[in-house]
């Protein structure tokens, strides 16, 4: 049996203020990341009318905001775990899914 899994990256969406250290560390952390992982990080300006919006529709208490598949995943430094775990598990219910052929959620 020939399994093949779902490696269309994941879209991960990093609004960035200017001047912000935690916004730079989150992209330098997600390029790392995007090294291993199929990733699809883009980062948007907070000034620009797109990041107004996403600041306006999510409230993060600070910078950056990061969204995985346009939702809120954290804001602020970005927890490196929680992002391995989400990883982890995106990973698996691919392998999942492709074993069982089930189609994946929200898809």
């Amino acid at each position: 049996m020939v399994v093949q899994l779902d490696t269309s990256p994941i879209p991960v969406t990093v609004v960035h203020a200017e001047a912000c250290h935690f916004c730079d560390e989150a992209e330098r952390e997600l390029a790392g990341l995007a090294e291993q992982f199929a990733l699809a990080v883009r980062v948007v300006p907070l000034d620009s009318a797109e990041g107004r919006s996403l600041v306006d529709l999510h409230r993060p208490a600070m910078n950056p905001l990061v969204l995985v598949d346009g939702v809120y995943f954290s804001s602020g430094r970005l927890p490196r775990k929680k992002f391995m775990r989400l990883l982890a598990a995106r990973t698996s219910v691919a392998a999942l899914d492709a074993v069982t052929g089930a189609a994946p959620v929200g898809h």
